[in-house]
């Protein structure tokens, strides 16, 4: 059998080598990719389209809280009560049973409230006139002691609401004006469960749906409607104890879309 000459070997050998050290080299390359930070988000404008919305929080002074606007709500956030989620997937709103309240409530809020114009006026809509369509994608994910109710998105109307989803322990409804338990939804949820909450206004009622299922509809006629969802607890120091900061409610929503046409 010939020879094979020693510069075909050497050849083979260097290409041999090469392709070891490049097959070895990749798994180092990858760990380390894999170990670079992923990009954060910074807030909660980032995973939420806040554009049309402001914000009430509860902190501030007794009966006035405080209440970020456009533009400062984009890139806003105040934590623990309005904050992105770890893994930014969603907007976290706590209210704790200790937390300031507006003039017209005695439950403390980390809440929005529909605006318009790119949130430079509040929203006002008829219930009459067009279709006015709210749908978030939220889930209570704590509740105060003692007294473990909380709103989570609702149709506000003048000086009082209208309809809400309102959770009380595993009970879900929706409510009615003052009727709370108008309509069971389910008495089994779960804290930390996604859900679809959607409301539909038009020719003077409004529909309201679970996860794309139409649970009940609501009669009402007005001009002076809007949107609010987030984090309204129904609870304060006067019927839930702790009297503190680690007693609350909260509510994470990982989207929020109106439309009005």
């Amino acid at each position: 059998m010939p020879s094979t000459p020693t510069s075909v070997l050497a050849g083979v050998i260097t290409a041999v080598s090469t392709a070891a050290l490049t097959l070895s080299a990749q798994p180092a390359a990858t760990a380390a990719a894999q170990e670079r930070p992923a990009a954060r988000c910074a807030a909660p404008s980032d995973v939420l389209d806040l554009s049309d919305w402001k914000l009430t929080l509860p902190t501030g002074e007794d009966e006035d809280p405080t209440e970020i606007t456009q533009p400062e709500l984009t890139g806003f956030s105040a934590s623990p009560w309005f904050r992105v989620s770890g893994n930014c997937d969603a907007v976290r709103f706590r209210a704790a049973v200790n937390g300031v309240t507006t003039g017209g409530s005695s439950y403390p809020r980390a809440e929005l409230r529909e605006m318009t114009e790119g949130g430079e006026d509040e929203a006002e809509w008829s219930t009459t006139e067009g279709t006015h369509t709210l749908v978030v994608d939220e889930a209570f994910t704590a509740l105060p002691e003692e007294r473990p109710y909380l709103v989570g998105a609702q149709v506000h109307g003048g000086d009082d609401d209208v309809t809400v989803f309102r959770l009380e322990g595993s009970s879900l409804y929706v409510t009615n004006g003052d009727d709370r338990h108008h309509h069971l939804v389910t008495d089994d949820y779960e804290l930390g469960t996604r859900f679809e909450a959607k409301f539909v206004a038009e020719d003077g009622e409004i529909d309201v749906y679970y996860n794309g299922r139409l649970e009940t509809t609501i009669s009402h006629e007005g001009d002076t409607n809007y949107f609010k969802a987030g984090a309204y607890t129904q609870a304060n120091c006067g019927n839930s104890d702790p009297c503190s900061d680690d007693n609350y409610g909260e509510v994470r929503i990982s989207d929020i879309k109106v439309t009005h046409s």
